[in-house]
């Protein structure tokens, strides 16, 4: 199936046809994203809820959330009605309230940082660029990484490094960071790299760029408590929903994805929900040619019980 695509958007919106047949919307719908980002799904999901229907964009950052919503309020929505409301999706009840919305038809929650976000050195979310080793995503709450960092003993920075990013070097990495004091993010990328390409001569590059990778994600997710906020929404969706009404959710990692799969499961045995996917959905190799942080996207749906 080829891939499908939302003109004039700077986003390249992660399995977009795979998301649009999950939620099924429809003209009249009232659809939350939960994540709103560069508004590709955003885009795609209000023309097919025009002329009625209402879309409630949140987003924890506040900067992307005011460009995303007037880029998108310069289309032609067909009537549709688009609220832009900045918020964190671990908020989402507090958030339909505040926007007097009841509940929802469909929800739809990407949990990947945006590409404007990653392209933006002053997030230090990405090392290619040179930037503070920041990784908050609402840059007015916390602290940065570094502050968060320099906290740390080797035993707890071990451990988040395990379970925030499956990462087996671990403790060796966490380590070296503690010993090297990084706050930047090239300084990051090289004490990881150089230091595991030393320690362990067989080791490829691209493995040690991976455990970077992972690095960085690892202490982005603990430095924005990214899973005490999902943890929030799960227990939050169904009540968010009308019955009938459909969630996917986009993960990026496995411990995103446990937290999905095991939710909708209960969900489903418990009679919240009516069905739940029961495989995950992964992007087609035609995408993931195309969009590379398409290839560890994974997309999980469920329906509410009528």
């Amino acid at each position: 199936m080829p891939i499908a695509r939302v003109a004039d958007s700077p986003h390249t919106p992660i399995m977009l046809a795979e998301v649009l047949r999950c939620l099924q919307p429809r003209p009249g719908d009232v659809v939350v994203e939960a994540t709103l980002g560069g508004g590709g799904h955003a885009q795609a999901l209000l023309t097919r809820i025009a002329p009625s229907g209402t879309l409630l964009g949140l987003d924890v950052d506040g900067v992307a959330l005011i460009r995303t919503a007037e880029r998108l309020r310069q289309l032609d929505l067909g009537g549709a009605r688009l609220m832009a409301q900045q918020a964190s999706f671990a908020d989402l009840a507090d958030a339909m309230r505040a926007a007097e919305l009841p509940a929802a038809n469909a929800i739809l929650v990407d949990l990947g940082v945006s590409s404007m976000q990653m392209d933006d050195p002053a997030r230090g979310l990405y090392y290619k660029a040179v930037g503070p080793l920041d990784l908050r995503l609402d840059l007015t709450r916390g602290e940065p990484a570094s502050a968060w960092l320099a906290r740390q003993d080797a035993a707890t920075l071990a451990r988040v490094l395990r379970d925030h990013a499956d990462e087996p070097h671990a403790a060796f990495i966490a380590a070296r960071l503690l010993e090297a004091r990084v706050a930047t993010t090239h300084a990051l990328e090289r004490v990881v790299r150089t230091s595991l390409m030393q320690a362990y001569p067989d080791l490829a590059l691209a493995d040690a760029k991976l455990s970077v990778r992972r690095t960085l994600q690892a202490l982005r997710i603990a430095v924005n408590d990214e899973f005490t906020a999902l943890d929030r929404l799960l227990e939050a969706l169904p009540r968010c929903l009308t019955p009938g009404g459909r969630v996917a959710i986009l993960t990026f990692h496995s411990g995103e994805d446990r937290r999905v799969k095991l939710a909708f499961r209960e969900g489903r045995r418990a009679g919240v929900y009516s069905a739940v996917a029961r495989e995950v959905i992964r992007s087609t190799m035609e995408e993931t040619r195309a969009n590379r942080r398409a290839s560890s996207a994974k997309l999980r749906w469920a329906v509410r019980r009528r």
